[in-house]
């Protein structure tokens, strides 16, 4: 028990950041990279889709203000799990909807809402992955949204679950 750290990947790290900051037990949202192959990918790097990286966002958590299952919730409700190459006007493979989870507990959480989801009739997109290195974007992705006073022009809210 105590703080637990998950990775979601949903498109641009800025939107995913901005749903997880404030969401209930979630003490910090990072953005980065995870899921290449080249060490210390910078920005330019990874957007030219070659390194096999994700924007992601590694979420830091109470898990006993909240749990696992419910930041998985919060993660398929705040984008379109159903884009193939991308998110929103974002197309890259460095956009696309994945999950790392670190154990199988992890993953069978992950598997049930992948289920649950296809059972409601969505083709669900999302990826899952083995848990891999993570790597801090630079500092100016970071609270993206919070500095600059906007708000995700590619996530959105929706109740599913």
């Amino acid at each position: 028990m105590g703080i637990k750290q998950a990775y979601f990947a949903s498109g641009c790290f800025w939107g995913t950041e901005y749903f997880f900051e404030d969401f209930k037990g979630v003490k910090s949202a990072v953005s980065g990279y995870m899921g290449g192959h080249i060490e210390n990918p910078n920005y330019h790097q990874v957007c030219t889709g070659l390194t096999g990286h994700l924007e992601c966002v590694r979420v830091e958590y109470d898990d006993v203000e909240v749990s696992y299952d419910e930041l998985v919730k919060q993660f398929f409700e705040t984008h379109d799990f159903t884009q193939t190459n991308g998110q929103g006007p974002d197309i890259g493979s460095q956009y696309l909807s994945g999950i790392f989870y670190e154990n199988e507990d992890e993953k069978a959480i992950c598997i049930k809402y992948v289920k649950r989801l296809t059972d409601m009739g969505y083709n669900v997109a999302t990826t899952l992955y083995s848990m891999s290195k993570f790597y801090e974007a630079e500092d100016y992705h970071q609270d993206y949204y919070a500095r600059h006073n906007k708000v995700p022009y590619c996530h959105m809210y929706r109740k599913i679950f």
